[in-house]
């Protein structure tokens, strides 16, 4: 009787099965977060947003964000060489979206990449962790300089996210963390609401009262002119706002 033949397996080194099995425990070996408690500043793991004084008076969908840590404690750029901890600048949050950590990528080498821009990821900077990125980011805008118009709050936010990976993506940017905060974030309260738009809503009416409609058409400019910037600036003149 002819010998049954097994079907010959090709061994995998021990070292890629170990990082497997280490890029499976990161991604499932999420300790639970606390409770979203705005009242307190403590939200874990979110994006949060507090309207600018003056440039939200005019334009009020612009606006300070920052991103938290797993604490709760908020980490915003605020200036030059300076990243804000736990004191979130011009006010209390009044926007905020909680993010999903099973989207992020926390590789242990290059094997253990979970998204799909691991040679990029690595080169860009990686993170094992989700505090751990926010650090990297922290230590990485202490030394650049603030600009409203270049390098903001939203390109410290869109660095964390890259760092993440979130949602297997490396391409974040101020539009993103614009659009994200605006169309998917949650108001804290109803004080909140009008804390952010009556600045805006006052200055409107009593520039219709003392211009006339001259002055809504220069307010609608100034906030087109403002969207223009940032619009041709992210994705047709890159090297304007990478700071």
């Amino acid at each position: 009787m002819p010998s049954s033949r097994l079907p010959k397996m090709e061994p995998k080194a021990i070292n890629d099965v170990e990082d497997m099995n280490a890029a499976r425990r990161t991604q499932h070996e999420l300790w639970s977060l606390d409770e979203i408690d705005p009242k307190k500043a403590k939200l874990p793991c979110c994006l949060v947003w507090t309207p600018l004084p003056v440039v939200s008076w005019l334009a009020p969908f612009i606006g300070h964000v920052g991103i938290c840590r797993e604490d709760g404690v908020i980490l915003d750029f605020a200036g030059s060489n300076f990243v804000n901890v736990n004191d979130f600048a011009f006010g209390a949050v009044a926007r905020y979206l909680q993010l999903d950590r099973e989207k992020c990528c926390f590789p242990r080498n290059l094997a253990g990449h979970t998204c799909k821009n691991g040679y990029k990821h690595a080169e860009n900077g990686t993170a094992i962790t989700w505090d751990d990125a926010l650090l990297a980011g922290s230590h990485n805008f202490g030394h650049r300089s603030y600009n409203l118009f270049t390098c903001n709050c939203h390109s410290f936010v869109a660095n964390c996210l890259n760092r993440l990976a979130y949602g297997g993506s490396m391409d974040w940017n101020m539009i993103d963390v614009a659009a994200l905060i605006l169309f998917r974030g949650h108001w804290v309260d109803s004080m909140s609401i009008f804390r952010s738009f009556s600045p805006f809503l006052l200055v409107l009416c009593l520039g219709i009262l003392m211009a006339g409609w001259p002055f809504l058409f220069g307010l609608l400019s100034f906030s087109l002119l403002l969207i223009g910037w940032f619009l041709l600036g992210t994705y047709c003149f890159k090297n304007l706002l990478e700071c």
